[in-house]
């Protein structure tokens, strides 16, 4: 496995797998990775002849009171996960080289104004900012991302389309422990008890999806859930909705396909989480 930490560097490597005809996959991390990490690179393995993961912590897609400087970092650790899993580059360079003196930016609009777009402005610009220099450097063939974020995805979607940008960006599901938790490097921050409290993310997404199986309103689905979650010591509601699953608008249209994502804080500790509701219709 090669370690790249140098754009330049990466732009002479990625030349000579061109003049290869390799086919590239390329999975952007922010690190600290889990299995759910692991499963983006076994499939894009699965799916490319060579495999790139990109280790950087986005300082753009953090606001200012948030938790850019305590994010988990274990570069060691992630390095030894890339190698057991034979990932062929594993790209980590430096905030100097991706973010100093930018000037531009790169935002979609429409798509973040609800969710995490709404409860975290800037937070999109960022990470399609960081995405869209990560796809000029390295050019994939194809691109990974965890459908848990999947505002993210769809944002990142819509980018590549509007700009044009040659790849082909595939959605992987949501890995999640035993009990149900998805899996995210923000889990590390939860106390025992707070990995107990935490269980009512899953729960509550489920609850709703039950209300949408009885035709509940909307309203009654979210604020309903909403208290029960508040009246958890310790558990707050960032945010419940119901969202259409093409543009992420809130809705009370039970015949097409919806999102249920929510945002809550067991502790200080921000966990999101979604699931898909396919044509209730049908």
């Amino acid at each position: 496995m090669k370690i790249i930490q140098t754009i330049a560097e990466m732009l002479q490597e990625i030349k000579h797998l061109r003049k290869m005809d390799k086919t590239i996959g390329f999975v952007p991390t922010m690190g600290y990775l889990h299995i759910g990490h692991q499963e983006l690179m076994k499939r894009a393995k699965k799916e490319c002849d060579i495999t790139i993961v990109s280790i950087f912590v986005n300082p753009l897609q953090f606001g200012p009171s948030e938790d850019f400087a305590k994010y988990p970092r274990d570069f060691e650790h992630d390095t030894q996960i890339c190698k057991e899993i034979d990932i062929d580059i594993l790209f980590m360079p430096e905030a100097s080289e991706l973010t100093a003196n930018t000037l531009s930016y790169v935002e979609v609009s429409e798509l973040d104004r609800h969710l995490c777009g709404k409860s975290r402005p800037g937070h999109f610009r960022g990470v399609c900012t960081i995405v869209a220099k990560l796809f000029n450097i390295i050019t994939p063939d194809k691109a990974f991302f965890g459908r848990k974020d999947i505002q993210q995805l769809q944002i990142i979607r819509k980018m590549v389309a509007d700009l044009n940008f040659d790849i082909e960006v595939i959605g992987v599901d949501t890995v999640r422990t035993e009990d149900g938790l998805a899996l995210s490097s923000r889990n590390s921050y939860l106390g025992v008890e707070e990995r107990k409290k935490a269980l009512i993310v899953p729960t509550t997404l489920k609850e709703a999806y039950a209300g949408i199986k009885n035709n509940l309103p909307r309203t009654e689905i979210i604020d309903s859930l909403t208290q029960k979650v508040q009246s958890i010591d310790g558990c707050n509601v960032d945010y419940l909705e119901i969202v259409d699953a093409t543009k992420l608008q809130p809705t009370d249209d039970y015949q097409q396909d919806l999102i249920i994502a929510t945002a809550i804080f067991v502790g200080k500790t921000r966990l999101i989480d979604n699931i898909l509701v396919t044509n209730h219709a049908n």
